[in-house]
């Protein structure tokens, strides 16, 4: 009998705000658990990872931190890239964890980034090892699908969305964005790497991400596919995106970004191109003019030029996305017209999706899913995420080895109800200040909102948003 190899290569890579794109100023009182938003630019799945070296009891449970083969490929500021562990063979499964945050698209912002949040740009203090939850657990309680797969994590410390070519240049100058830019050259050592200790006997590559991470499986999975086909292996190359799904921001299109630390993302990505060398995947890059190739960071623009298998995971009331737009849950006033943006966003989302073979979006105000320890609890129409993702498998497989799919194994889901929250099993909201979980009515009054007519809107949908639910 055959051992069926899974690599699952994890990029987490924070927020597709970039540096200096957040509202310092901005108070926040009730969020979700979790939540990933903060002040002042400091990141945050960074900050958890960082607190979490030694946490577990097993060794196993634990991720190990390698540097690169290739010297040549390095952070922004020259120090080694992080890479792969000593692991060799097939041990049924592989996992290997991307993390990052953010990116920087100018001087200004670089150098700001790196004085704020320098492991972020350079590998000298990062922590040797983390601990995996959720999709990356070792218990088989929390993670019954991939609990036996060999874990390695790459830190991210190119500020390029993963998608950079830029070497470090050799002169300096008054104006000169004096660091290297190389997170796609990063994914491909890390691919090379990995390919001499048992990748090349996988049959199954996953390929996954969280929040901006996502926009880098969407970057980067064809030329995964077609690296792993140089090198000799026969795996499928599939993709997981989770919380990664972003539309472009409407209410700051108009508006120009100056040659500063604050722009939108669309213009932050704009100037990054340049700076970072981006590598775009020509087949989405020919579909637009040249200037236009920005386009290819959002999901629902490169979706249909991708040939490998994705499955997008995305709450229809994503918290980054909001932010965006300068809403902030709990943390400041919110007008009406605001919250109109917020139920038209989830119905702009779930129209996005229409058209996705394999989706699971929750109808939540959250951000990121799969390596949450409670992943497991969120359902859609009945059906969790991880039976969602075993569906998909056995679909995938079955196409294979042309066989019927499997019935009555759903791995379309997106929820019917309209309202943010109505879902039962949502994540709750919590006050920070007293921990207490509140229902979203009640973080909408202390938002300052007329509860007249929300309160109508919300219940006529049918969700729980008189419950603490959760």
């Amino acid at each position: 009998m055959k051992v069926l190899c899974h690599v699952a290569l994890l990029l987490l890579l924070g927020e597709i705000s970039c540096q200096g794109n957040r509202n310092a100023g901005t108070k926040q009182g009730v969020k979700a658990p979790k939540k990933s938003g903060n002040q002042g630019g400091d990141a945050t799945h960074e900050d958890e990872a960082s607190q979490q070296t030694a946490a577990s009891t097993k060794p196993a449970d634990e991720m190990k931190l390698h540097l690169l083969k290739n010297a040549q490929v390095t952070c922004n500021d020259g120090t080694s890239a992080g890479g792969v562990p000593g692991v060799c063979g097939c041990r049924a499964n592989f996992s290997a964890l991307f993390l990052g945050g953010w990116c920087c698209y100018n001087k200004e912002s670089c150098d700001s980034r790196y004085k704020n949040i320098p492991r972020l740009m350079s590998s000298a203090d990062w922590p040797q090892t983390r601990k995996g939850t959720g999709i990356l657990s070792t218990q088989v309680e929390e993670n019954p699908h991939w609990y036996n797969a060999n874990t390695v994590f790459v830190p991210y410390c190119s500020s390029d969305v993963w998608s950079g070519t830029k070497a470090k240049p050799k002169e300096k100058g008054k104006d000169t964005v004096e660091y290297a830019f190389l997170g796609s050259l990063i994914v491909r050592e890390v691919v090379k790497d990995l390919a001499l200790k048992g990748l090349k006997q996988a049959k199954v590559v996953m390929l996954a991400g969280t929040s901006a991470g996502g926009t880098g499986v969407l970057l980067n999975i064809e030329k995964v596919s077609s690296q792993l086909e140089q090198l000799g292996a026969e795996a499928q190359v599939r993709g997981l995106v989770d919380s990664g799904w972003f539309l472009e921001s409407k209410q700051q299109k108009a508006h120009e970004c100056p040659d500063g630390v604050l722009c939108s993302p669309v213009d932050a990505l704009k100037k990054g191109l340049r700076l970072w060398n981006g590598n775009i995947p020509e087949k989405c890059k020919q579909q637009y003019k040249r200037g236009e190739e920005w386009q290819c960071f959002f999901g629902h623009k490169i979706y249909s030029s991708l040939t490998s298998p994705l499955f997008v995971v995305q709450w229809l009331f994503d918290e980054e996305q909001l932010r965006v737009e300068n809403i902030y849950i709990g943390g400041q006033t919110l007008s009406e017209q605001q919250w109109t943006y917020m139920q038209n966003l989830g119905k702009e989302i779930k129209n996005s999706l229409k058209d996705v073979t394999a989706v699971f979006a929750p109808s939540c105000l959250s951000h990121t899913l799969i390596t949450k320890s409670n992943w497991m609890d969120f359902q859609v129409k009945s059906t969790s995420l991880s039976r969602a993702l075993q569906c998909w498998d056995k679909s995938l497989e079955a196409n294979k080895n042309n066989k019927t799919p499997v019935k009555g194994c759903p791995f379309h889901l997106i929820d019917n109800c309209q309202s943010p929250q109505c879902n039962p099993t949502c994540p709750p909201l919590v006050d920070q200040a007293t921990k207490q979980e509140l229902t979203l009515l009640q973080v909408l009054a202390s938002m300052g909102l007329d509860l007249t007519k929300i309160s109508l809107e919300v219940k006529r949908d049918g969700g729980p948003a008189t419950s603490n639910g959760g």
